[in-house]
């Protein structure tokens, strides 16, 4: 016992407070550690001294503090730990040894204990207090981005380039429709519909060569519409661009229109004057071309402009074709065509004569004329000729019912005044309306549309004014 009391008496001490006192600073006997086999037999044999009940509690809190320091750097460390060992803020029903799980303060040990986010995170938070929202654009590469429940969408047509060998096939028919009602305006609207994109100089040449195989009215139409379209659709370099290329392709144009070099030169000329082609588009092949058919063209347009009327004159180089012409000049034209035609008798000539006049709507005029001709010849051989002309001319649809209609109309309407310059008008209207019906050049109910005069005979004079049956 007193070899015990000796080894105890050298261990340290705690005094009243709880702390420990020793001699011996080295930590070598290691007096907090986690050892406790030797306490741990002492109180199950009941044989603890006071010194070692002292020291078993000195060491439970120095285990505490040093698992608090581990735990938590928090400013209320002191606090973290109470008598009942349960954490301060936890919910005081739940389990020991559990912390509840929507606490908002961190776990991680990190931090000043403060709510996560200034209380404006966790889950059903919408932020914090006070906070206003804008509204947030959509994002486009947002995987649940709807385009049609952005509100009003707005889409831009995008029209695809049209390909080199295509822009003929689609130019034609706005080309060869202008012909017709001659609109220069309506022709920039479609071609703002084409993304002609670099080959809209394309159309220049297509537009010029197909008016080589058409009527002089229909290259009128298209020097009018490279007029109108210069500066708005087609530049100058552009338009030289075109007429440069169709000098070369001039051996090709030949084969199908032989007067193709006379003609472009013609355009060439009327280009330069509309200011269509730069002034100097000439100068800049001199010397430099070496086929024959464009020199030809070039000399062409050169004569045109050193005319002494220059370029004013060139603005009727195609001549006033179609219903630009005044009345007068196509009733002289038709009376010479229907003389022309009693002394020839050549029907096709005639009928090409009437074609080049283009003027269809005015046909009726044609008819007009040829029956007044035939109420003032002597004879019945201008009837039967102007008979067989309206005939053809019927057969062929160059004259229509309604212009036949209309020319025989106007004489019906006009047979009063007529006969005072030819006193038998009505009788030979008479024989020439039936002759054209027995031809079927007309109808049945044109023909008893004809105005009849009936002759009153008298017996004698003493039969008092009665009328012989």
């Amino acid at each position: 016992m007193a070899t015990q009391v000796d080894a105890w008496s050298s261990a340290p001490q705690a005094d009243a407070t709880g702390a420990v006192t020793s001699d011996h600073q080295p930590e070598a006997s290691c007096p907090y550690s986690d050892d406790d086999d030797g306490l741990d037999e002492a109180e199950v044999n009941g044989n603890w001294t006071p010194q070692e009940k002292a020291l078993h509690e000195a060491r439970l809190k120095a285990k505490a503090k040093r698992r608090l320091r581990r735990s938590s750097s928090r400013n209320s460390t002191s606090e973290s730990v109470s008598e009942s060992g349960e954490t301060p803020g936890g919910d005081p029903h739940a389990a020991k040894g559990k912390v509840h799980n929507n606490d908002r303060k961190s776990r991680t040990g990190k931090g000043r204990g403060l709510p996560k986010k200034g209380g404006a995170g966790g889950k059903g938070v919408w932020g914090a207090p006070g906070m206003v929202y804008e509204a947030e654009e959509p994002d486009v590469r947002d995987p649940n981005y709807d385009e049609a429940a952005q509100g009003d969408t707005v889409y831009e047509t995008v029209v695809p380039e049209v390909e080199e060998k295509e822009l003929e096939k689609m130019v034609n028919p706005i080309v060869l429709e202008y012909f017709e009602h001659g609109d220069t305006k309506e022709v920039e609207v479609l071609l703002k519909e084409l993304n002609l994109g670099q080959h809209k100089y394309e159309f220049t040449s297509v537009a010029v060569s197909l008016s080589l195989e058409g009527k002089a009215s229909h290259r009128e139409l298209t020097s009018r519409l490279l007029s109108d379209l210069s500066g708005k659709m087609l530049t100058q370099g552009e338009m030289a661009h075109a007429f440069d290329k169709m000098l070369k392709e001039l051996p090709d144009l030949i084969l199908d229109t032989p007067e193709a070099p006379q003609m472009l030169g013609q355009f060439i000329a009327r280009g330069i004057a509309d200011h269509v082609l730069p002034m100097n588009f000439l100068d800049s092949y001199k010397g430099k071309v070496d086929c024959e058919h464009a020199r030809v063209a070039l000399d062409r347009a050169a004569v045109l402009l050193s005319m002494k009327k220059g370029m004013i004159g060139l603005d009727n180089v195609w001549g006033v074709g179609g219903g630009l012409r005044p009345v007068k000049h196509l009733v002289k034209k038709m009376n010479l065509l229907l003389k022309e035609y009693l002394i020839s008798g050549d029907v096709s000539e005639a009928e090409r004569c009437l074609r080049d006049l283009e003027v269809p709507h005015f046909h009726h005029e044609l008819v007009y004329e040829a029956i007044v001709m035939v109420l003032e010849s002597n004879g019945d051989t201008a009837s039967h000729m102007m008979m067989k002309l309206l005939q053809s001319f019927w057969k062929t649809g160059l004259i229509t019912v309604d212009q036949m209609n209309r020319g025989f109309q106007r004489v019906y309407d006009e047979l009063h005044e007529i006969c005072l310059d030819v006193p038998h008008a009505h009788p030979i209207m008479e024989a020439f309306v039936d002759l054209c019906y027995q031809e079927s050049v007309i109808t049945k109910q044109l023909r008893d549309a004809c105005p009849f005069r009936g002759q009153k005979r008298f017996v004698s004079e003493g039969d008092g004014g009665l009328i012989k049956n």
